[in-house]
């Protein structure tokens, strides 16, 4: 998959492209049918597919200083659409040229003389150019100008849940109250923390428990708690066994830190993480943070948390319910 800004050229193979269009933020069921029908009308066209999306995203342009809660960030997101099939991940600076430009100025920037498009599929709802102007109606108006076809897609929805729509902010939700199971049926995959194995202060390794310790993006807000998860090394080869885990997020309220932090504990296995790149994916909450009277208190709780984990990663590999989507079969192949 080529991956490229801007100010990047797109190879010559990739020209012609169809492209799908939007934010795209957690990549959940209802964005993955829009690559479907962009990879569907590829295939059609012969030609390549890919996605053009946008960073950062729109509300911390308009909000600088209110953090969003990303399901996705962009390395995350890269890898995901690459794991879908996608030859192309086109990303758009959302900056204050972007916001000014009307929604033809849009078009000839970026989809005519940057990526050259034959096709382009969009939600229903997508809106773009200076105040929003631009409609999907618009887009098709534009694109029979300027040589391009569009699909704009129906809003997708949930049979097995009255049809209710698929949505980032309902998954963003979710997850804040620590229903992470429920956020996995709508992601079609369980939602995953990628980051960088930091030093932290190692206090877990002197009562025991030593963890893999990952900085979260500003504005990340899971529940706080202790989660059971499994944990991957993204520069391993595809298919490769994860370890399992129990991951805590929160504040160490019992020490007093008053620092959020998300780590995690390996279960039965002993790796050097420092400096490695994780994926950790959460299966189910076990409890939420509390603080202990003491710190003998806290590791007989973990114990019991380890248990719990274990218990919860066994069920789930013998029926991964969302293993029926194509990211969580690729998730549970190890190939995401």
């Amino acid at each position: 998959m080529q991956f490229l800004r801007a100010a990047e050229a797109v190879l010559a193979s990739l020209k012609g492209a169809v492209v799908a269009i939007g934010n795209f933020d957690g990549l959940h069921r209802g964005h993955q049918e829009l690559m479907r029908v962009a990879k569907a009308e590829a295939a059609r066209r012969g030609v390549r597919w890919g996605v053009l999306t946008f960073e950062p995203h729109p509300a911390s342009y308009f909000r600088p200083h209110e953090p969003v809660f990303r399901l996705t960030p962009e390395p995350l997101k890269a890898r995901l659409a690459s794991a879908l099939g996608a030859d192309l991940l086109a990303v758009a600076a959302f900056d204050e040229a972007l916001a000014s430009r009307t929604p033809e100025e849009f078009v000839l920037s970026h989809l005519v003389s940057w990526l050259g498009v034959s096709h382009v599929v969009t939600g229903y709802d997508f809106h773009f150019g200076k105040g929003r102007k631009g409609t999907p109606e618009i887009l098709a108006q534009l694109g029979a100008q300027y040589g391009f076809g569009v699909t704009a897609v129906d809003q997708v929805t949930d049979d097995a849940d009255g049809n209710a729509p698929f949505s980032s902010s309902s998954i963003r939700s979710a997850i804040r109250r620590g229903h992470v199971r429920a956020a996995a049926h709508d992601l079609g995959y369980r939602w995953i923390v990628m980051g960088e194995v930091v030093h932290g202060d190692k206090r877990g390794r002197t009562i025991g428990f030593p963890t893999a310790n990952i900085i979260v993006d500003p504005g990340a807000e899971p529940a706080r708690g202790i989660y059971a998860v499994e944990v991957r090394d993204a520069a391993a080869p595809a298919g490769t066994r994860a370890w399992q885990g129990a991951a805590y997020f929160g504040d160490r309220p019992t020490f007093n830190t008053n620092r959020t932090f998300l780590e995690t504990y390996l279960l039965d296995v002993d790796v050097d993480l420092y400096g490695r790149t994780l994926l950790v994916s959460f299966h189910d909450l076990i409890r939420g943070d509390k603080t202990f009277a003491s710190v003998g208190e806290l590791v007989d709780q973990m114990k019991g948390d380890c248990t719990r984990a274990r218990e919860i990663l066994a069920r789930d590999a013998a029926d991964d319910e969302v293993a029926i989507f194509p990211l969580g079969k690729l998730q549970r192949e190890g190939r995401v």
